[in-house]
């Protein structure tokens, strides 16, 4: 074991000895890192009817905060949670449709499509004996992302490109993932937990936050409001436009003219970077450090004091970030924040997680504050991960699950994403690198030392 680890020491130096880019070269040759503009804006890479996100005005070229807003189809999203709260029901299945065709279901088509993804819920035969059981992972994204790979051996259409196999393809996996979800964190649970694991089966009629809930839980026993705050969560996590990192990793593959299952299986890649997908979980570890050195939550004085420190590297994890602030887009709101706050907070101090909840708003609110007086940067404001960690906290679910829960959300964007770059962009995406190594001669090996 010495010599290898000695060997890989050697590997590593010789990488760091021949390679090295110099940061700066990218702002002198105009290199837009991240595909982003020099004012923080996304380089324009396609066009979308799927979803707009706005965050900002550009007036006179310049970037001009705003409130912000997530439209799905030409449709607010807050229209949608109003509807949703106001009829009392879930609705994450309408914007699945919606999302997928472009408009709004009748009571008809609506009915079908959730008898539909009933019937889709199930998975092939033993294939949670096959892939799941004999093959578990510690982390239930990589599991969710062989899964969705394996389903393509169960799929006697799996490369066959046309809208209306691709339409199926995407309904299948929309339905059966949270099914898959589950079951891989039971198996989590037996075997890296060392707890007991429980498989219950669907119950025809339940929407799919109430399917999740009950599958998850041993009693299957769950509240009406805890199911329609879990669908509204699920609902704002279901697309955020073409050029977030995951849609637009599942757009690239799709541009090549890949299988449905390999592109959303990039899409389940990409969000389990914790750059991406992850940062509710950080936030929740954020939270737990906050309760743990701030004395009087009610104190905004102490409370800035110690977001300071977060931003000097002085607390937290000294990354110098406070998890949950700050957007690529938004400037002045981040509509999913702003919803999640005033649709939780009753079940917040109902099920004891008032003071959480009162620290995160007091994050909210001062956080801007503390950016300002130490940074100079005024718009920056919460985003929809400061509150969507607090709320699966108080649904009982485990961190295990935050991330694949946004997974679970996002697939009927990525699919709607997928289905309009094959059929209508039919052109690879391929960006450009600026080679800057040094040219050598080639020496044989008996001259090389």
């Amino acid at each position: 074991m010495s010599d290898k680890l000695h060997s890989l020491e050697y590997l590593c130096e010789e990488y760091l000895k021949n390679n090295y880019i110099d940061p700066e070269m990218s702002e002198k040759l105009g290199v837009k890192r991240g595909l982003r503009n020099p004012d923080g804006t996304g380089v324009l890479a396609g066009l979308t009817n799927v979803c707009d996100v706005v965050g900002y005005d550009m007036i006179d070229g310049v970037r001009t905060p705003r409130d912000g807003q997530l439209i799905y189809r030409g449709i607010d999203v807050q229209d949608i949670v109003k509807a949703a709260y106001a009829e009392d029901r879930f609705i994450f299945e309408e914007v699945i449709w919606l999302l997928l065709f472009g408009s709004l279901p009748t009571a008809e088509e609506l009915a079908d499509f959730k008898v539909t993804m009933e019937e889709s819920r199930g998975l092939p035969e033993n294939f949670v004996e096959d892939m799941i059981i004999k093959a578990p992972s510690p982390n239930i994204m990589n599991k969710m992302q062989r899964s969705v790979l394996a389903l393509y051996s169960y799929d006697d259409d799996a490369e066959i490109q046309t809208l209306k196999n691709i339409l199926r393809q995407s309904v299948v996996l929309i339905s059966s993932l949270p099914t898959i979800m589950v079951n891989a964190y039971q198996v989590k649970r037996r075997v890296y937990d060392k707890k007991s694991m429980y498989f219950h089966m669907p119950k025809p009629g339940q929407s799919t936050a109430e399917h999740i809930l009950r599958t998850y839980r041993a009693d299957r026993k769950f509240t009406h409001e805890e199911a329609k705050l879990l669908d509204l969560c699920m609902v704002l996590h279901a697309d955020h436009g073409g050029g977030n990192n995951s849609t637009f990793a599942c757009r690239v593959l799709s541009s090549t003219g890949t299988d449905t299952y390999s592109a959303i299986a990039a899409g389940i890649g990409s969000l389990k970077g914790p750059k991406h997908g992850g940062a509710n979980i950080k936030v929740m570890e954020m939270l737990d450090d906050i309760k743990a050195n701030v004395r009087d939550y009610d104190d905004d004085t102490e409370i800035k004091e110690y977001l300071r420190r977060l931003i000097r590297k002085q607390a937290g994890d000294r990354s110098g970030l406070i998890y949950g602030i700050g957007h690529a887009v938004y400037t002045k709101s981040d509509p999913r924040a702003v919803i999640l706050r005033t649709n939780a907070e009753h079940l917040a101090y109902e099920q004891g997680f008032g003071d959480d909840f009162k620290l995160l708003c007091a994050v909210e609110r001062l956080a801007p504050q503390v950016f300002a007086e130490e940074k100079g940067n005024k718009n920056v404001c919460a985003n929809v991960d400061l509150y969507s960690g607090l709320i699966y906290r108080m649904l009982g679910l485990s961190v295990d699950l935050y991330t694949p829960l946004f997974a679970i959300s996002r697939i009927p964007g990525w699919c709607a994403h997928r289905i309009e770059e094959v059929v209508f962009a039919n052109r690879i995406i391929r960006p450009a690198y600026k080679y800057l190594g040094v040219r050598q001669r080639y020496v044989s090996l008996e001259d090389r030392r």
